[in-house]
């Protein structure tokens, strides 16, 4: 993919992939260029989270970023705090953050996920106002969903291996199967934009 055609894909969206009912709803920070151009999520080479996502146990196989739609058999999807793609995550402003975690949270009561899964420690901090969270469970809830503050798997983000990404990213996999047992994915309610987490005529 060419500079040109990276850069062409500023500010672009990328639709969810969501579910009614999942097990876990994954959080990113905002689409990346790369994922803006492809329409593919985490789609960057140097992302981790579609390994780190194997390892720890959510898939049996690594899946690849093409092959999204997958996750959604397992009870799994994903959004992002910020829709617009960028080069990078500090190109965001606080305010587009807390934008973000309103439209988010309305997302989540609408869609009732188990678990919502914030990959970025410091994205989930600003978009809910929890300046002191840590990696792990939250005693945050949105309706029904449970709250856990994962790692970045981004290149950038040198505190954490594959490794140690696994680890932690399975014992929130331990926490859901001690809560739900064997994955039950509902359809995407009829008229819902993914983008927004309200419903519209189209």
């Amino acid at each position: 993919m060419t500079p040109e055609e990276l850069q062409s894909a500023r500010d672009r969206t990328v639709p969810d992939v969501v579910a009614g009912g999942l097990r876990v709803l994954f959080c990113g920070i905002n689409p990346s260029l790369m994922t803006g151009a492809t329409g593919h999520h985490f789609a960057h080479p140097g992302n981790r989270f579609w390994p780190v996502l194997h390892r720890s146990g959510f898939t049996p196989r690594q899946l690849q970023p093409a092959e999204q739609a997958e996750l959604l058999r397992y009870g799994l999807g994903i959004t992002n705090v910020v829709a617009r793609a960028t080069a990078r995550a500090d190109e965001l402003s606080a305010e587009e953050f807390r934008e973000g975690g309103q439209i988010l949270a309305a997302k989540v009561e609408l869609l009732r996920p188990q678990w919502l899964a914030v990959v970025g420690v410091t994205a989930y901090r600003t978009a809910f106002g929890r300046r002191t969270a840590r990696i792990g469970p939250q005693d945050h809830t949105i309706g029904d969903a449970r709250v856990w503050a994962l790692p970045n798997p981004s290149g950038l983000n040198a505190h954490w291996t594959a490794q140690t990404m696994a680890e932690e990213y399975g014992r929130l996999l331990a926490c859901v199967d001690h809560d739900t047992g064997t994955p039950d994915v509902l359809d995407v309610p009829a008229g819902l934009d993914v983008s927004t987490g309200l419903t519209e005529d189209r």
